[in-house]
């Protein structure tokens, strides 16, 4: 991998992450238009260190509501361990997926480009749902949390949008469409923190890749077009507009099915 395929990726990862068109996608997708013949576990290396990009990006914009959440805790506030309390459980059940079934979403992560445009078409068909679907002012509840976090564990999916699945979800169960970004936006962070710390712990060299300079240049662009996206995304969400990015996964849906069928 080249520094400018490093750097394009990034960007993808970076703008994908939050708009909800599928961050996992648009990397395989990117990858495979560069003939890259990374084998599974490097490909997936870098797809966790650019994650890893978006995530402190997310810090980066929500630094005033995670200092809030963790003064609440050590005051023992009732709000903010309730909100806690609905992260962790958000979390369990893409934790769940990951922890036993991690070999095999590696090998979704290798060029399964067919897979990608089909789950870009759910993803699309989720959006065009949530679009239509009436504002309200209610808050996350700790079943809504759950239900959350099982879309957020189908979305391990590379073509199914982590963002666009849980804000989906979050909205056609009659969540606020702000606080259904804020709680989506939040309850991803620990678990890819979590992800590349159990990497780096596992070793297999990843260590040594950790510095290289092509993960560097792909980290640093996912975060910096990380944080203008995160950002830009609140404000559509706001306004319901997401069906405009159903519209683009099903074009990209299209391409990619096209693609996969002129290959073989």
């Amino acid at each position: 991998m080249g520094w400018l395929e490093a750097l394009i990726l990034g960007i993808i990862q970076g703008l994908t992450e939050f708009l909800p068109v599928s961050s996992s996608g648009h990397l395989e997708l990117t990858k495979a238009l560069f003939g890259g013949d990374h084998v599974p576990a490097e490909s997936m290396f870098f797809t966790v260190a650019v994650h890893g990009g978006t995530a402190l990006s997310t810090v980066f914009v929500f630094r005033k509501d995670i200092v809030e959440i963790v003064g609440g805790l050590f005051k023992g506030n009732k709000e903010q361990l309730g909100f806690s309390v609905r992260i962790i459980l958000s979390m369990i059940p893409a934790a769940v997926v990951g922890l036993l079934f991690e070999d095999e979403i590696s090998m979704l992560f290798d060029g399964q480009i067919l897979l990608v445009g089909m789950m870009l078409i759910l993803t699309g068909l989720l959006l065009f749902l949530a679009d239509r679907a009436k504002n309200t002012n209610r808050n996350v509840g700790v079943g809504h949390s759950i239900l959350i976090g099982i879309a957020q564990a189908i979305a391990i999916l590379p073509g199914i949008s982590r963002s666009g699945a849980t804000i989906s979800t979050s909205v056609l169960l009659g969540i606020d469409r702000v606080k259904a970004a804020r709680f989506s936006f939040l309850m991803v962070v620990p678990l890819i923190l979590g992800k590349i710390a159990k990497d780096l712990l596992d070793g297999g060299g990843l260590q040594t890749q950790l510095f290289s300079m092509e993960v560097f240049i792909g980290f640093l662009a996912a975060f910096i077009t990380g944080w203008f996206a995160c950002k830009w995304m609140i404000r559509l969400v706001q306004k319901s507009q997401l069906k405009y990015f159903s519209y683009y996964c099903f074009i990209v849906a299209a391409l990619a099915i096209t693609f996969h069928f002129s290959q073989n």
